[in-house]
């Protein structure tokens, strides 16, 4: 993972664990709220409730109108409440209060239709006498003792049980009973709902310090931790590419260990290993590149002095090649010449035929004219090569295998190629000894870029000694007796000015292959 991403993730971890704080306490807040307004729809119910029972038992012991409007102001109150508060608070409590005090307003009119019915007959009995000293008294307390006064009503009055104003008053008496028992119902959900309410707002209250204890502590933790471990582990990698940058200022060219999260210090430490692997490629070219003006120099100065000493040498070795001609001429007319000097005069002519092909080598080795370059099939070149050293019999027992395209065409000079390719297949025939296997590869790269000509000579000759990889292309180095040690030293120099390459890679008694990269041109 990166370190961004690592940034990015333990600062969303972080901020998620701040937002489920603030969340858990906004959510708190809003529960604490509604149970707060619930908390005073309760206390509002009780406090209502307990009104209502006062008025209630005020009504039925003096029977003021006041007192029944206030019972029955107190019911329209609570019953107004609870419908408001029906949607927002749907709770089970809340509509058995509804549904009680709906029980009870209907109880109470029952009451109060009986008490009027109850009043009218007791206006109806006989008012005179005796009868007339309690009827006031029966007439003020019926709806506080019901039963007392009924009893009294048959005592004093004379009545039956079955009386209409018996009856009326023993069905109040159990209307009371059951309105009292409504109205303790009533009391005793609304101190319910009054004691849930705090209970909720008690447990919201600790769920918001339970949330906060530990998810404040915890996001701290986490945050400190994270920043603590990110920074350790990437200022620990910047202090190891601080020293390994010292070290490379110093030209020590090391490659770091890679570490196994690729995150940017893990990238940064890729990037600088391909630094480190390119330095030390353009170091290994420069020193390429040194070697190989090494060499151009010492082409060049023995290269001038070579072209003086072979134009100083050319003329009398013609008159020296001519003379020896017309000698091998005259002998050979004359019968009675000495062997000895038949030898002599041979001996002079093969001898100023070699001399001429050193000065000749030589002349090619110091020549400074640019190739004359054209488009050149180089794999008929080098076939033509072939077919020539075959017919001169110096390939008769080396076996030739060419691996090449029908055609390849580079711009080239035709005729330096050809002497490039002699040189190295007669090199390559003496390190066989005359007798081998010689493989000449040829093949063209087009890859975006890189148009380029590829042949590869190998034999499987004797091999290069290492310590001779270095100088065989140096001017008269040889290792042969009778070399002038300038073959390859032309073909270096016409690779050159054709801008190519060319490489040895020999391996002893397994033979050796010399690599050609040309450009293909246009």
């Amino acid at each position: 993972m990166s370190l961004q991403k690592k940034i990015i993730l333990s600062f969303l971890i972080s901020s998620a664990l701040i937002a489920a704080l603030a969340l858990a306490g906004y959510v708190s807040f809003v529960e604490i709220r509604k149970e707060i307004r619930y908390l005073e729809l309760s206390d509002s119910l009780r406090s209502k409730t307990l009104q209502l029972r006062r008025h209630e038992k005020n009504y039925l012991i003096y029977q003021e109108p006041k007192e029944l409007e206030s019972v029955y102001s107190y019911l329209a109150e609570i019953r107004a409440i609870i419908r408001q508060n029906r949607q927002i608070f749907p709770t089970g409590k809340l509509q058995a209060l509804d549904g009680k005090t709906e029980e009870y307003s209907r109880t109470f009119t029952i009451i109060e239709k009986r008490a009027v019915s109850v009043r009218e007959e007791l206006g109806r009995l006989n008012k005179n006498g005796k009868t007339r000293v309690y009827a006031p008294i029966v007439e003020t307390t019926f709806l506080e003792s019901p039963v007392v006064n009924a009893e009294l009503l048959r005592n004093v009055f004379g009545l039956t049980a079955e009386a209409p104003v018996i009856a009326s008053l023993n069905e109040i008496n159990a209307e009371i009973i059951s309105l009292r028992k409504q109205g303790e119902e009533i009391l005793v959900l609304s101190k319910d709902l009054d004691s849930s309410a705090r209970e909720k707002v008690e447990q919201a209250i600790g769920y918001t310090q339970k949330a906060a204890l530990v998810l404040f502590p915890l996001s701290l933790i986490f945050g400190i931790s994270a920043l603590f471990i990110i920074s350790r582990s990437a200022v620990n990698h910047l202090k190891i590419i601080t020293g390994a940058i010292e070290k490379t200022g110093k030209g020590d060219f090391a490659s770091l260990q890679v570490p196994h999260e690729q995150d940017e210090v893990g990238r940064l430490i890729d990037a600088f290993n391909k630094m480190e692997n390119d330095l030390i490629e353009r170091d290994m070219e420069i020193e390429r590149k040194n070697e190989e003006l090494l060499q151009n120099r010492k082409l060049a100065s023995i290269g001038t002095l070579a072209s003086g000493v072979a134009h100083e040498l050319n003329n009398p070795l013609n008159n020296i090649y001519l003379s020896a001609q017309i000698l091998s001429k005259e002998i050979g007319d004359q019968i009675t010449c000495p062997e000895i000097v038949k030898e002599t005069v041979g001996d002079i002519f093969s001898q100023t035929q070699r001399v001429k092909r050193i000065v000749s080598d030589l002349l090619e080795f110091s020549r400074e004219k640019p190739p004359a370059l054209e488009a050149v099939d180089i794999v008929g070149v080098v076939g033509g090569v072939i077919h020539q050293m075959t017919a001169s019999g110096e390939l008769d027992r080396v076996t030739c295998s060419v691996k090449a395209p029908d055609k390849v065409v580079l711009q080239a000079d035709r005729q330096l190629m050809e002497q490039v390719f002699i040189n190295l297949i007669t090199n390559a025939v003496h390190a066989m000894n005359g007798e081998g296997l010689l493989t000449i590869e040829i093949a063209q790269d087009n890859e975006a870029g890189n148009n380029s000509v590829t042949c590869r000579i190998t034999d499987t000759g004797a091999g290069i000694p290492p310590e001779n990889i270095q100088r065989i292309f140096d001017p008269f180095y040889t290792t042969k007796g009778r070399g002038t040690g300038l073959g390859l030293a032309i073909v270096y120099n016409i690779i050159e000015k054709h801008k190519g390459r060319i490489s040895v890679e020999s391996h002893i008694d397994r033979g050796t292959t010399f690599t050609i990269s040309l450009p293909a041109g246009k």
